[in-house]
């Protein structure tokens, strides 16, 4: 007798914690050990990372991708400053304005995009425009992007680079929204250093939860001349924000389990099959629409409303997204994860084809 089939697809977020954190977790729930990070397993937390990434980092777990992005980017901007980032990102649209608190009045400014990747020109234009205000205009000190983006898109090795150089040639700041960044280093076949550092990223918003972790985030930083002075009093912001565990124990164990023997990437890799195989399904189907390519683990589908009516009260759980306009139907966004077998994708497209 099979398991019942598993038919939420609104976000990977909705999946169990996997297994070897779960066990991980608990093999830390023993004995006394020191607090704020004083334990072995956060102790090693910064050796771990750099072996995977290949470089000196500093890591600073944290419970929600929230709290990394708005610490993050806190520690790069004066409150007179901004961001510049894409009108897709998470920051700008889903955060509840957590950025520009945690930035004590930084201000988000957003450049369009067709499909969540920010274009280098509009980038030169965007900073350019920004120049031109003067005091008018809050100077841009950080660019924010996303990798895979909230389409569920992935940049290239060679535009995430071209990026951040135009960043570093106006002596600003790269920061990178990392909440799926397993899913686009799965994508690309690269290693995790080519993906961030090598690109030019200066820190990065590590997200565990979505591909495994039961609620595990962390911000590291790639020590180097951008980052150095800010790594001082960055404990102090975490701090002050609430945001220091005292059983930080748990934190690293999560963290230290998705890296043990790549499971992060393995998982994700995992989620991103599971999406292939929607998509195949899909395009067979004569009544969908793809939008954008599936590059992760995000399907962004345009199906007629009878359809999608159908798929909910089949218990299938999905979220709508603004249909553009001129375009009938609706848009729905289907989110496998690790925990997601070939049968519940199976079953959905079933559903879909009935």
């Amino acid at each position: 007798m099979t398991d019942e089939i598993r038919k939420n697809f609104a976000s990977d977020n909705v999946s169990p914690a996997c297994p070897a954190v779960m066990d991980a977790m608990m093999r830390a729930n023993a004995g006394n050990v020191g607090s704020y990070g004083d334990d072995a397993l956060s102790r090693s937390l910064n050796a771990r990372f750099g072996d995977v990434f290949e470089t000196e980092v500093a890591v600073f777990p944290v419970v929600t991708g929230t709290a990394a992005n708005s610490l993050a980017l806190s520690s790069l901007v004066a409150p007179y400053g901004a961001v510049l980032c894409d009108q897709s990102a998470h920051i700008s649209n889903d955060e509840g304005g957590a950025p520009e608190f945690f930035m004590h009045g930084a201000k988000l400014v957003t450049l369009p995009s067709a499909d969540g990747r920010m274009d280098a020109e509009a980038l030169r234009t965007g900073l350019r425009v920004n120049a031109q205000g003067g005091i008018l205009k809050p100077p841009i000190h950080a660019l924010s992007l996303t990798q895979a983006t909230e389409w569920g898109t992935v940049y290239t090795l060679k535009d995430l680079a071209d990026l951040c150089a135009i960043a570093h040639d106006h002596d600003i700041s790269v920061h990178l929204d990392g909440s799926r960044l397993s899913n686009a280093i799965a994508h690309l076949g690269c290693t995790p250093a080519e993906a961030t550092w090598k690109a030019g990223a200066d820190v990065l918003s590590f997200g565990g939860t979505k591909c495994g972790a039961m609620a595990a985030e962390a911000v590291v930083f790639f020590v180097n001349d951008r980052t150095r002075p800010v790594l001082k009093d960055f404990e102090r912001r975490i701090k002050r924000s609430g945001h220091l565990w005292s059983k930080a124990r748990f934190l690293s164990a999560q963290l230290l389990a998705l890296l043990e023997d790549d499971l992060w990437l393995k998982n994700s890799a995992h989620a991103n099959a599971m999406a292939q195989r929607i998509v195949e399904g899909l395009r067979r189907h004569a009544g969908a629409q793809l939008p954008f390519e599936t590059q992760g683990n995000e399907v962004f589908v345009i199906l007629p409303d009878r359809l999608v009516e159908e798929l909910e009260a089949a218990g299938f759980g999905f979220y709508r997204w603004p249909t553009p306009e001129g375009v009938s139907g609706t848009l729905i966004r289907l989110v496998p994860s690790f925990h997601t077998r070939i049968e519940d994708v199976d079953a959905l497209l079933a559903e879909l084809a009935a």
